[in-house]
């Protein structure tokens, strides 16, 4: 049976997220643009294999979701492309010996953020097909719309890409979860930081209430402590407990002195996503063009494409430490690449850093913690703070 209590306990079994191949965008007709996405595809698969490279020279069993080459089955209600499973950390999450899932239903967050709209009735599932979808209640499309949210043909794109990953982590005795409960459907490792005992919260933006999260969560999952972490987004893209003592962060958390006592905090202001704010304010007006079928013979679309490839590929290559590390072990751990603050405290602490660069880590939004999910670790749940009791 597969287990994880805390994420520096020597890794054993992972995840490790896949792109479209480079075939998938033959429907684009744009010769500059189809090979802009191809080259994007080919990297990203090459550096996807340099670090399964590396983990499985440490043993560590290697599991992969699938993809196919035919876009229309990931055209979504909106007419965008889904995109690929790069991150299955936002899907999964093992904690202890029970694995939950997040098919992630769109539909049904809708659904519980206006219960009743215009006396309309709501769909009791996400659809299953892109015709299904457009069928949907035009008010239900307004709102996907104005908040940049589809819905996806969820159970077909879900039972094609993930079954094997379920029906693996089944067949080790696991108790597999999916779809469950509200405050755990919401569970994903990339907001939650398991430290034994203690599991941390991230918040999706500063000052976000997580106490009836918390509340529900200590009553029925009491063998764990859940405390708040005020992120303001994914956590593992904020900080990094790399092992007992040592801590990675983007900005001066006040709670660690409260959350992680006595542990040395490296903090690195202006790196990771405020280091490439401009090109996310660019990446945001254009609105994910480029995910829509049609959109690459738009010159602006073309502009956009060729202005991330040509201006900003080195840039972050270069100059961007991304905390959104793989911890292998207590002595090991994947990077994205060198900073000096950060390897001086590596070297304090004991702890070898592999550093495997993902060139288009701000294109696919997720570094090598989100494209990664540890469904086994060797350890015993440990209590790092006994004085909490």
């Amino acid at each position: 049976m597969y287990s994880v209590y805390q994420h520096w306990d020597p890794l054993k079994v992972c995840v490790v997220g896949r792109s479209y191949n480079p075939g998938f965008y033959s429907f684009i007709k744009n010769d500059k643009v189809r090979s802009v996405f191809e080259r994007i595809a080919r990297e990203t698969e090459e550096d996807y294999q340099k670090l399964i490279t590396l983990l499985e020279s440490f043993d560590i069993k290697i599991i992969r979701p699938k993809v196919s080459d035919d876009y229309t089955k990931y055209v979504m209600a909106n007419g965008k492309i889904a995109p690929p499973p790069m991150t299955p950390r936002d899907y999964s999450i093992m904690l202890g010996d029970d694995f939950y899932f997040r098919a992630g239903n769109n539909l049904k967050y809708l659904q519980d953020k206006w219960p009743v709209v215009r006396g309309d009735s709501w769909p009791e599932s996400a659809p299953t097909s892109y015709e299904q979808a457009q069928q949907l209640p035009q008010f239900i499309l307004d709102e996907l719309d104005k908040l940049d949210i589809s819905i996806y043909p969820l159970n077909k794109f879900d039972a094609y890409t993930w079954s094997e990953l379920i029906d693996h982590v089944a067949s080790q005795g696991n108790p597999c979860h999916i779809d469950v409960d509200e405050h755990l459907t919401n569970i994903n490792s990339a907001q939650y930081t398991r430290i034994g005992r203690d599991i941390y919260i991230g918040t999706e933006a500063y000052g976000q209430d997580k106490s009836a999260q918390i509340k529900w969560l200590n009553a029925n999952l009491p063998q764990y402590r859940w405390h708040k972490v005020d992120t303001g987004g994914h956590s593992d893209a904020t900080f990094c407990p790399v092992k007992p003592g040592l801590i990675v962060s983007l900005h001066d958390i006040p709670s660690y002195a409260e959350t992680f006592p006595g542990w040395e905090v490296v903090y690195l202001p202006g790196q990771s996503w405020d280091a490439v704010k401009p090109f996310l304010d660019i990446k945001n007006k254009n609105d994910g063009k480029w995910w829509v079928p049609g959109e690459e013979l738009n010159d602006e679309f073309t502009d956009f494409v060729e202005s991330w490839m040509s201006n900003w590929m080195g840039y972050v290559e270069e100059t961007v430490f991304d905390v959104n590390m793989l911890v292998i072990d207590e002595h090991n751990v994947v990077v994205n690449n060198h900073n000096d603050k950060v390897f001086e405290a590596f070297a304090r602490h004991d702890i070898t850093p592999h550093v495997i660069n993902f060139r288009h880590r701000f294109f696919w939004d997720g570094g090598w913690h989100c494209n990664t999910s540890d469904l086994h670790r060797i350890g015993n749940q440990n209590d790092y703070f006994p004085d909490r009791d």
